[in-house]
């Protein structure tokens, strides 16, 4: 029967040649992410900052540049529009208004309206306010779900492994975090609720593959015990390699659609779930694997249990 195999059964890449570089470089991308944090800072959407989304469409395409100098002169701040779906769709986005809730509402009327006398036969399909203080706490609740759910994968770690292990798991996952921090602020991507859908959903594919290359390493721990740790690391990582390939492919033809086909809604999502599986795969090699092997071998093999036998071959993953 046909296997595709993505990496030879054999391999033997040395992968803990580069951890110095790796981690070098992870430390300083990291630190570069949580600079762009506070500057210039993240663009965060109408769920964290609070404002008017409309949906719209319009008889024809719409001319963008006609139809923002159109609104600009409603004296209503910054408007930002995106087409979405069609060249007919149009997302109009406000800022905040001074204010209460009246006064969003007013704006958003004064939005159909004038949709409505330059651009006639034009539908508005949804429009949403959201008030400071709704923004302010949905920001919360999702700072507080990032954060259990970083407690949670420690716990869980922590219980199924040896601490070594839940330590370099837990410090590659805060590090895969920032990262896309990071890319959101480069991107100019809205961070909204959909981004913490993302970051949560990243930090369960990141653990997952994490779990999987660690468990590979304990049983080697408990099989070779007279091979250096990083021998038996390298040895894990290519044991594993195959299935990490696998998946993470698999996963990223899954997404591709979402990226190209998702619409507004799903696009930017789509496209931070790509990046997260690159980033996920990457530092489950380059980061979570040194990490382990600088805690120190025996520390790793003072429990191991007294099983000197190898086998003669690779275990397929």
């Amino acid at each position: 029967m046909f296997r595709l195999r993505l990496v030879p059964d054999n391999t033997n890449i040395q992968f803990m040649r580069g951890r110095h570089a790796g981690l070098i470089v992870s430390a300083f991308l990291s630190i570069a992410s949580v600079i762009l944090f506070f500057y210039p800072g993240l663009n965060y959407g109408i769920d964290f900052r609070g404002g008017i989304v409309i949906e719209a469409r319009t008889p024809q395409a719409a001319d963008f540049a006609s139809l923002r100098h159109t609104l600009g002169q409603l004296n209503l701040g910054q408007v930002a529009l995106q087409e979405f779906g069609s060249p007919q769709d149009v997302l109009i986005r406000l800022e905040r208004q001074p204010g209460d809730d009246a006064a969003q509402q007013v704006a958003a009327d004064k939005v159909r309206a004038t949709l409505a006398q330059e651009l006639p036969g034009t539908t508005v399909r949804r429009v949403e306010a959201v008030g400071a203080s709704v923004s302010g706490e949905l920001f919360f609740n999702g700072m507080l779900a990032l954060g259990l759910a970083l407690l949670a994968m420690l716990v869980y770690i922590w219980f199924r492994f040896e601490w070594q292990f839940g330590f370099g798991a837990i410090v590659t996952l805060l590090l895969d975090v920032t990262k896309v921090v990071g890319f959101y602020a480069i991107t100019g991507m809205q961070f909204n609720l959909t981004a913490i859908a993302a970051i949560l959903t990243i930090m369960g594919y990141s653990t997952n593959d994490k779990v999987v290359v660690y468990d590979r390493m304990r049983e080697n721990l408990r099989i070779y015990k007279k091979m250096p740790l990083r021998e038996l690391i390298d040895r894990s990582i290519n044991e594993t390699l195959n299935r990490t390939l696998g998946t993470s492919m698999s996963t990223l033809l899954s997404i591709l659609p979402l990226a190209f086909f998702g619409g507004e809604a799903l696009q930017d999502f789509g496209i931070v779930l790509i990046f997260g599986i690159f980033l996920a795969t990457s530092s489950s090699i380059f980061i979570a694997a040194p990490i382990l092997l600088f805690l120190g071998e025996n520390r790793l093999r003072r429990n191991a249990p007294a099983e000197n036998a190898a086998p003669a071959a690779n275990p397929t993953p």
